[in-house]
């Protein structure tokens, strides 16, 4: 197994975060990570999903979703091919933080056979998480409502 992980600090509720991270449709106009995304944060649900790393060419993916908890977690994945050949599942964890701050931490898991051959692949994920991560903490921080 390999995790992936990344954090960043959010100036606004979970609630708000959540509010971007769950409106796939939207994805085009914020994320250059995952530019095109379809589907419903509903646990159960196949994701219509195109991601762009920037080493690399576009991926179309159906994953479906784990675990969709409002302001909390969303978490998506399944196998590639067959299951464990290469199982991958996508996580963000929202927690509340101080003054009304958000930490996420966002990241990937992977199993199967074929993760320890697909090092080199794998290397440029958590540079993309992060580009993701900052495109979602500025699409967040301006568009929130001071209270």
């Amino acid at each position: 197994m390999r995790t992936i992980s990344t954090e960043i600090t959010i100036d606004a509720t979970p609630r708000q975060v959540w509010t971007v991270l769950a409106d796939f449709p939207r994805y085009r106009t914020w994320n250059p990570f995952i530019r095109e995304a379809a589907g419903e944060a509903v646990p159960g649900e196949r994701l219509a999903l195109r991601t762009y790393p920037r080493s690399g060419r576009p991926t179309a993916s159906r994953p479906t979703v784990l675990v969709a908890v409002p302001g909390r977690e969303l978490r998506w994945g399944g196998p590639f091919l067959l299951r464990g050949l290469f199982d991958a599942e996508h996580f963000l964890r929202l927690a509340e933080g101080p003054d009304r701050t958000t930490r996420l931490e966002h990241g990937e898991r992977y199993r199967g056979v074929l993760v320890p051959l697909l090092g080199k692949l794998l290397a440029g994920t958590a540079r993309d998480l992060t580009a993701m991560n900052d495109a979602l903490r500025a699409r967040v921080e301006s568009a929130r409502t001071p209270s």
